[in-house]
């Protein structure tokens, strides 16, 4: 199976170099909490299909926590397999709705800044490093774009905020 290049829809593409990773990262706190002042009831569904600006803010959160544990297991395991998060279980097992947003920013701040990290002390050799990535099916996937992927879960989720925007 061939990598995503490019998002269909929000037309993100997976060429930003490994430099490009760590500042785009570190960037999404700002970004997200600047987006959600926008928004007239972060917890308001705007169809029953489409999460709350705060859902996609929780899950963000949360993408970036599972990718630091991702990358951290594929520079400790040759060709690990990585278990899917349980993105849809989460909202609601996690009570997404129910968070406070500061706490929420912050934490989203928090682990951007430790997977930024983690980034910016990669070489080449730990790029190159694969992982059995469970989306849309398993195919082994590079650190390096697993970096790329979660810049665009980032973007991506931040145009799915803006869209809630008064």
């Amino acid at each position: 199976m061939a990598a995503v290049d490019e998002c269909a829809e929000c037309g993100f593409g997976y060429v930003a170099g490994p430099e490009e990773i760590p500042p785009r990262l570190r960037g999404l706190a700002q970004r997200y909490t600047e987006a959600l002042a926008g928004v007239p009831d972060i917890r308001r569904r705007p169809a029953p299909e489409v999460w709350s600006a705060l859902e996609y803010t929780c899950h963000l959160r949360d993408v970036l926590r599972v990718q630091g544990e991702r990358l951290d297991l594929a520079l400790r395991t040759d060709a690990p397999q990585f278990a899917p998060m349980g993105r849809d279980e989460l909202v609601v097992t996690a009570a997404y709705n129910r968070q406070d947003p500061a706490a929420v920013l912050a934490a989203l701040g928090a682990a951007a800044d430790v997977l930024a990290t983690a980034f910016a002390a990669l070489g080449p050799a730990e790029l190159a490093r694969t992982g059995l990535y469970p989306w849309p099916r398993p195919v082994a996937r590079t650190m390096l774009w697993l970096g790329q992927h979660t810049v665009h879960e980032g973007e991506h989720h931040l145009m799915d905020v803006r869209r809630q925007q008064g």
